[in-house]
């Protein structure tokens, strides 16, 4: 498989797709749903058409193709990466807008999609080394896709939609699990060794002290936040839980 070249203009493009999805969702797929609820859905239609096809084309830059990077966390970014990492831009280009225009005063998600594009703009355009962690750190971010999608749906109509909410009870324990393993088990370990290599002069010379400092602060406050916010999630479902059990 050759390195696609779309001559500069892979951004646009990305950006253009994310849009088209988008409104399908917004005008088509989700027509019939609820105002405020017509959004958000919309938004998981570009999560669902982001997340899983980004695992695989990261692992693939990553591990598979002809110009495998050394697997060196300060490695240079090859084009298939810098590829990716377009891709992944153009998403968060498309959400952050998302949440701008909807749901202004989510600041916390905001917040966390604007850093991980500076993390992704920095790695790509500026240092132009680093991408190879920083691609295995999208991977585990992302793997968790599908469910949380399919979670995200059933939640949405689970007052309107008998089968939703069964989706949403039935799925919700598997899916805080998995998330928890992968973003409170592997996320760490991978950044505990990611730091440690930058602090051992891993990246001397090839990727500046600004930019690694300025990545390990947003990832490590990525992940705290994400534990934090299926901490939550646990203790809303362990009341539900408790709230059933009296009743019957």
């Amino acid at each position: 498989m050759e390195i696609l070249t779309l001559g500069g203009l892979s951004i646009p493009i990305f950006t253009l797709m994310y849009t088209f999805i988008y409104l399908l969702g917004y005008f088509i797929f989700f027509k019939n749903w609820d105002t405020k609820k017509k959004p958000d859905a919309s938004s998981c239609l570009i999560s669902i058409a982001h997340g899983t096809p980004v695992v695989i084309l990261s692992t693939y830059a990553n591990f598979l193709h002809s110009q495998t990077p050394q697997h060196h966390f300060a490695s240079q970014n090859t084009p298939f990466q810098t590829l990716v990492f377009d891709f992944s831009i153009a998403y968060f280009i498309i959400d952050t807008s998302h949440y701008l225009i909807f749901t202004p005063h989510d600041h916390l998600f905001i917040a966390h999609h604007v850093a991980v594009l500076y993390v992704f703009i920095t790695c790509r355009y500026v240092v132009g080394y680093g991408g190879f962690a920083i691609l295995v750190l999208l991977m585990l971010a992302e793997v968790t896709s599908p469910l949380q999608n399919a979670w995200s749906l059933a939640r949405y109509r689970k007052d309107e939609v008998v089968a939703a909410a069964r989706v949403y009870r039935g799925l919700s324990p598997y899916f805080y699990g998995v998330y928890t393993v992968v973003r409170g088990v592997f996320g760490p370990l991978f950044v505990y060794k990611l730091v440690v290599f930058y602090l051992n002069g891993g990246g001397d010379g090839v990727v500046p002290f600004w930019a690694w400092a300025s990545w390990m602060v947003v990832i490590v406050s990525a992940i705290l936040l994400s534990m934090l916010w299926v901490s939550c999630l646990w203790l809303n479902l362990f009341k539900e839980r408790s709230k059933m059990r009296k009743l019957s």
